[in-house]
């Protein structure tokens, strides 16, 4: 049977396929010093993006931008939310997985704020 051939079946392999594609996530460093966390399924084609100012608008206005950090994910879904949970933390923590200090993770994920309650030589 030839897929492409009916639209509808065509749409859900395509949709299928991408659904279990592989991801990747990758870190950027911008001309100003700062970050940009993404994710997708073509490294090379995203990176030139973000190179030729196609990409986020974060990275548009700060080129160019440098590789720094990939991981790969057997799911796009599994990147994607590894995304998003690196794009949640604090600079000194993205910089400790760039540079491969996997050890400081953990602490770096505590919060230093003054009025943070473990701060506050009280515990709940």
């Amino acid at each position: 049977m030839n897929f492409d051939a009916n639209p509808v079946v065509s749409s859900f392999f395509n949709r299928a396929y991408l659904y279990l594609m592989h991801g990747w996530v990758y870190i950027l460093e911008c001309s100003d010093g700062s970050y940009y966390t993404g994710s997708t399924i073509d490294l090379q084609t995203r990176f030139i993006e973000h190179q030729n100012g196609l990409g986020a608008n974060h990275t548009r206005k700060r080129l160019p931008v440098k590789l720094v950090y990939t991981e790969a994910h057997p799911l796009i879904q599994t990147a994607y939310a590894r995304e998003k949970q690196i794009q949640g933390w604090s600079r000194q923590k993205k910089s400790a997985l760039i540079e491969g200090r996997l050890e400081d993770l953990n602490g770096l994920a505590e919060c230093k704020n003054l009025t943070h309650y473990k701060n506050q030589g009280f515990r709940p």
